[in-house]
């Protein structure tokens, strides 16, 4: 059997923070502000991951009131979406991911953001595919004023 998910995040762009996408850190002059680390890639990963195999969202699994996951590095939580998963007796086939940022540019980082992801879980850097794109200076993102990020995902069982 394969279900297919779809998943959404964003995250305001602040001074003082680190910026984490994808699993790897980036240099640049903002990062992105939230509960954990902010990854707004793994998060909305996630959300597909749980929405295809039917198990709710990110926020009720791991809620940003709880001192549990504050500050938490997001490939745990990617990690433990992959383990809440397998409970139900699935795995990941494949992913399709797009961040939406002005800034950084992320193109000379999607390879690592692929073996980073795929390594936390364990399946091959070929079945996760990551595009960056810019909203052409419009809304939000265009703003500089924070960053989102879509994935699909098909899980199978």
């Amino acid at each position: 059997m394969i279900r297919v998910g779809m998943g959404y995040d964003v995250h305001r762009l602040v001074e003082g923070r680190e910026l984490w996408l994808g699993g790897i850190r980036l240099e640049h002059s903002m990062g992105l502000l939230g509960h954990s680390d902010a990854d707004v890639l793994i998060h909305a990963i996630c959300d597909a991951l749980l929405g295809a195999a039917n198990m709710r969202d990110i926020g009720y699994h791991f809620p940003d009131n709880s001192d549990e996951f504050h500050n938490i590095d997001s490939k745990i939580l990617l990690r433990k979406t992959v383990e809440l998963i397998a409970t139900k007796g699935y795995h990941v086939g494949n992913i399709d991911a797009t961040v939406c940022a002005e800034q950084p540019k992320l193109k000379p980082h999607i390879p690592a953001m692929q073996q980073s992801l795929a390594q936390v879980m364990g399946i091959d850097e070929d079945a996760v595919s990551i595009k960056a794109t810019t909203t052409e200076r419009l809304g939000f993102t265009g703003r500089q004023e924070g960053i989102s990020a879509y994935a699909t995902v098909l899980i199978e069982k």
